[in-house]
């Protein structure tokens, strides 16, 4: 697999050579494989769909380019894939592959049978339409199994919430539910620290310096596993038990750029509210649910019963009204607004405004029930 890797890497290469000296349709480019067979045996070596894939790569990624150009974002040309991890995924699509599940093994045209760890079955009403092999940095290998099949569409719940993203919780939605921030970068910052500075003291291309890059990349891998984890674990949630989902239209990138401290930017970056984001997306087109992005600019100001603007401080975790006298914890006021700007965005009268404010708290931090991380990723969240 890593020699058929090398040889789709060359190919990638190749084709981007000939398109730099004439221009050429991906269909002429197809044909073309057979063609460079005859010349580089080598060619032979994968299987014929797996090179037809990279050239549609090669084709997807420049029209990428294109349409990141037209957006008026600065883009250069396509980069040669000059290293060896640079190359990671072989695409068997639609044919070339045969999966025995009993036997916990999946053979591959022109590679062989290989046994396998299957981590999640296959649904017997699915149809297989491919199979993508890919190589982590840290050297494993997955089988990702493309399967065509019907959505499982949850039964309406006749509930809508609204979310907002912080820091020092990662989400307090409008039901009183408060998510703690997993915080993994901070129970990993020590060990890359120290893991890059033995890395910055060796000898570059040594044996030394491969293995301690080595164990950098596991680390990193490890981190982002822990976070991927932990958003897939709390997004199924909210789709599962929320018809409609309002979330903040965040412009992360600006919120990044902005001077504030090292610390802060790195967790912004650590929580990946994009990715949250992307998971509800995707996972609520599945379920028949709707996740709506609203404007966040004065979420966090506007008072919930009167909409009198509070100035406050980013430490400021209490939200006081001097015209209603409103008190209630600063991100559960948020995200009260939050779900009400979706009504808004629906054109619907929010019944729950005029109907929820007797029953809102009088305390001065009304009652939020707390989730830890360890919960979520636990699963007791679901309970």
């Amino acid at each position: 697999m890593n020699d058929h890797l090398d040889i789709c890497r060359h190919l990638y290469n190749r084709i981007l050579d000939e398109l730099k000296i004439e221009k050429r349709s991906m269909y002429a480019m197809t044909n073309q494989i057979p063609k460079w067979k005859k010349i580089n045996p080598e060619l032979k070596k994968p299987y014929s769909k797996v090179l037809q894939m990279v050239n549609q790569q090669v084709f997807a990624n420049i029209k990428g380019l294109a349409i990141s150009k037209r957006n008026g974002n600065r883009i250069g040309r396509l980069r040669y894939k000059t290293s060896i991890n640079s190359m990671k995924t072989l695409n068997y699509n639609q044919s070339g592959f045969d999966i025995e599940e009993n036997h916990n093994r999946i053979r591959f045209s022109k590679i062989g049978w290989i046994r396998t760890i299957v981590h999640r079955s296959i649904p017997e009403n699915g149809k297989i339409k491919g199979i993508i092999i890919k190589r982590t940095d840290t050297g494993k290998w997955f089988a990702i199994v493309q399967i065509e099949m019907d959505f499982e569409i949850f039964r309406k719940t006749g509930k809508d919430v609204g979310l907002d993203m912080g820091i020092s919780s990662f989400v307090t939605d409008s039901d009183k539910t408060r998510v703690e921030y997993p915080n993994n970068i901070d129970k990993t910052l020590d060990k890359i620290k120290r893991l890059q500075c033995d890395l910055s003291g060796k000898k570059r291309c040594s044996n030394n310096y491969y293995r301690t890059k080595d164990k950098l990349r596991k680390v990193y891998e490890r981190l982002n596993d822990q976070r991927r984890d932990f958003l897939h674990k709390l997004s199924r949630y909210y789709i599962r038990n929320y018809d409609r989902i309002a979330v903040e239209d965040l412009n992360i990138a600006g919120m990044v750029q902005q001077k504030w401290s090292k610390s802060l930017n790195r967790h912004i970056l650590d929580a990946s509210w994009k990715t949250f984001f992307d998971m509800l997306d995707y996972k609520a087109e599945r379920a028949g649910r709707k996740v709506i992005k609203v404007d966040p600019r004065g979420t966090s100001k506007r008072c919930y019963v009167c909409s009198e603007e509070v100035d406050k401080k980013l430490s400021d975790r209490l939200h006081s009204c001097p015209n209603c006298g409103f008190e209630a914890d600063r991100d559960w006021n948020a995200s009260l607004n939050i779900r009400h700007e979706m009504y808004i965005a629906y054109h619907q009268q929010d019944d729950d405004r005029s109907q929820g404010l007797a029953s809102l708290p009088v305390e001065d931090n009304p009652l939020l029930v707390a989730i830890s991380a360890k919960e979520v990723v636990a699963g007791k969240i679901f309970c």
